[in-house]
């Protein structure tokens, strides 16, 4: 549904903070579904952990408050000029739990869905997959912002 290129006229992060490589599903204020191939070239791996690596959780929690940026902005209708003046500040990352480690080779699919939505500020729950085996998940509080 989205490529990275699209993904990049609505998010303003880039290499090597993109975390996010497509969007496969996309229903306005309900649910996002997307991923990212987790790959042994990213810098990431390169401290963490020599050896034996990890994608840090805290990069997996990024992944999806990225796709929630891209849900909050799609479901607001906004242009790209509108989205490129836009960004989204989370304010709170609650009840985050990590399963089971992700490791380079994976895919990483994110499932974002609305828990509540007032004006500018959005509450999601967002869910992490490897191979259909529920790895993270949290729930995020964010509000769309003007830069």
């Amino acid at each position: 549904m989205m490529d990275v290129v699209e993904i990049q006229k609505i998010l303003p992060h880039r290499y090597p903070f993109l975390l996010i490589d497509r969007v496969t599903q996309i229903d306005d204020n309900q649910k996002l579904v997307g991923f990212k191939n987790v790959t042994i070239g990213e810098q990431v791996f390169q401290g963490h952990f020599p050896g034996h690596p990890i994608y840090p959780g805290v990069m997996i929690l990024e992944g999806m408050a990225q796709a929630g940026g891209i849900l909050a902005f799609k479901s607001m209708n906004m242009t790209e000029a509108q989205a490129a003046e836009k960004v989204v500040y989370f304010m709170s990352i609650d009840k985050a739990k990590f399963r089971s480690p992700v490791r380079p080779g994976d895919r990483l699919v994110y499932e974002i869905s609305v828990i509540k939505n007032k004006g500018a500020i959005w509450v999601l729950q967002g869910k992490a997959f490897v191979d259909g085996n529920l790895v993270s998940e949290a729930e995020l509080k964010a509000m769309v912002v003007d830069k």
